[in-house]
């Protein structure tokens, strides 16, 4: 917030409070909070002083084009609240406040040296995948895994919310869980979600998780020591990589060709696997139902563990059937299964899952409540009712059109406007892997591009060896709107050209 440095306690110009007002938000969080967040914020940073009157709500309300019982209804909570206080026939002023003076912590050089010295791994030495945080302040994002904002289904999330905040239900969820899961949502996911993947999950055989990114972090600490062989796809998901090598340096490649991963002597090495089988990441390919089938059978000969990654699942474009997952096909026991409602409904969400045989689970829950005890509750609660109301399959269905409309539009446009580049996307996937021509390089672009307003992604992050990747970058279209895709993509067309 960008408030004046402090406000004595008497009467100001107007031009002061404008100001201290000024970055209200007429289109974001309601007016209402949003003042009293305002004035909280310069009471705490000791900018209004114990003492201050503030302005008449009527005079207020003036001076910022809002609803008088607006301002009113703001100040009352904050009286409430003892940050103001009234004083009859006088006004509201700012109650005597503690404030709370920060003080900074030394640092030198001499100290990154010492910390880094004393660390067991180095995080932060791996090559990390990098999206800019401002990402919806650009035109054109062609960004994988971020949601439009314009499609989320405000209303009944609202319901869901509402829903559960009853005395009654605030007592069903706010304890302390343990290591246990909101029953409510661990129903839905059995009824109502998994079985349109083909899983049939049964007791103590689901666990919830803070997205699929912690679901694979606590499948790596369980499954992978020093000396197991696990074998990750490259190109793939980088975070697992970074995952695996931060404990094992028996880190295997597997094969793969235009379908996906080969059922070969690579794969049946290996102590676990962890798979992209519906999309692979980053190329899009959908594994053919034969070519799964083989790895199965690889796996139960050779006794490898396959974690299946199904980032991509729920979420069919219209039009765009998608084969069944490996875990549906598994009669063993053998596959680990990956979920997430981040790609489908919000990443903001952070909400996934483990689909696995009881002792596998068991042994998660202990490991994850000594991490972290449980994914906060009242978000699994409001999830799971706003799948019990129906609104999660109404949102898949609509999301599903819109995002299948913004693929077609990218097919339209990608020969006319790139006809430099090849590209792949598989059905139903949510994003092009693109390759550019000989001498091309995507970080290049990708710089010259933000720079115009357009965000891709580089594909050199997904391999192993970044410059086998140069050539490539990634284009998803599940946050940018119908009416920006053949503008951004003009620009790539230019930069490209050169």
């Amino acid at each position: 917030m960008n408030i004046q440095k402090s406000i004595a306690p008497k009467a100001h110009p107007d031009i002061v409070w404008t100001r201290m007002f000024s970055e209200l938000d007429r289109d974001g969080q309601g007016l209402n909070v949003q003042i009293r967040r305002t004035i909280v914020y310069a009471i705490q940073a000791g900018v209004l002083t114990g003492g201050t009157r503030l302005p008449s709500s009527r005079h207020l309300a003036g001076l910022l084009a809002v609803a008088r019982n607006t301002v009113t209804a703001a100040y009352q909570l904050l009286i409430d609240e003892g940050f103001l206080v009234s004083r009859e026939r006088s006004g509201i002023f700012v109650a005597a406040q503690q404030r709370y003076v920060p003080t900074s912590l030394n640092t030198c050089d001499d100290d990154v040296a010492q910390w880094s010295g004393r660390f067991a791994v180095r995080p932060s030495a791996q090559r990390q995948i990098n999206k800019p945080r401002d990402w919806l302040e650009h035109p054109y994002p062609f960004l994988f895994g971020q949601f439009d904002p314009a499609i989320f289904p405000t209303n009944n999330w609202r319901e869901a919310v509402r829903a559960t905040s009853s005395v009654k239900e605030i007592y069903g969820w706010a304890g302390d869980q343990i290591d246990d899961d909101d029953p409510d949502l661990l129903e839905q996911l059995r009824v109502q979600v998994l079985p349109k993947r083909g899983i049939f999950a049964g007791p103590g055989e689901i666990i919830v998780t803070i997205g699929s990114q912690q679901a694979l972090s606590m499948l790596v600490q369980l499954f992978v020591g020093a000396k197991t062989a696990v074998g990750i796809e490259d190109p793939g998901y980088p975070d697992v990589r970074n995952m695996v090598g931060l404990v094992t340096e028996d880190v295997r490649h597997l094969s793969a060709d235009a379908q996906g991963v080969l059922a070969d002597d690579v794969l049946s090495g290996c102590d676990v696997a962890f798979l992209t089988v519906g999309h692979q990441c980053p190329t899009t390919a959908v594994m053919p139902i034969a070519r799964r089938k083989a790895l199965l059978e690889a796996a139960y000969r050779n006794h490898v563990i396959i974690v299946e990654d199904d980032y991509e699942a729920d979420l069919a474009l219209d039009g765009e059937a998608e084969l069944p997952c490996l875990k549906s096909l598994d009669h063993h026991g053998q596959v680990i299964y990956v979920g997430s409602f981040s790609k489908a409904l919000a990443p903001g969400l952070r909400i996934g899952y483990i689909v696995a045989p009881k002792p596998v689970i068991d042994e998660l829950r202990v490991l994850r409540r000594m991490l972290l005890r449980h994914p906060p509750t009242n978000n699994q609660r409001i999830l799971a009712t706003f799948i019990a109301l129906g609104h999660y399959h109404q949102h898949l269905r609509k999301t599903g059109t819109v995002l299948a409309q913004r693929a077609a539009i990218l097919n339209n446009c990608l020969p006319k406007l790139l006809p430099q580049c090849s590209w792949r996307r598989d059905a139903g996937a949510k994003s092009f892997w693109v390759e550019g021509p000989e001498a091309f390089d995507s970080r290049e672009l990708v710089r010259a591009a933000r720079e115009r307003g357009v965000l891709i992604e580089a594909g050199d992050i997904f391999f192993d060896d970044p410059d086998a990747g140069r050539r490539f970058f990634r284009l998803g279209f599940t946050s940018i709107s119908e009416n920006k895709i053949a503008a951004g993509l003009k620009i790539l067309g230019e930069l490209i050209e050169g």
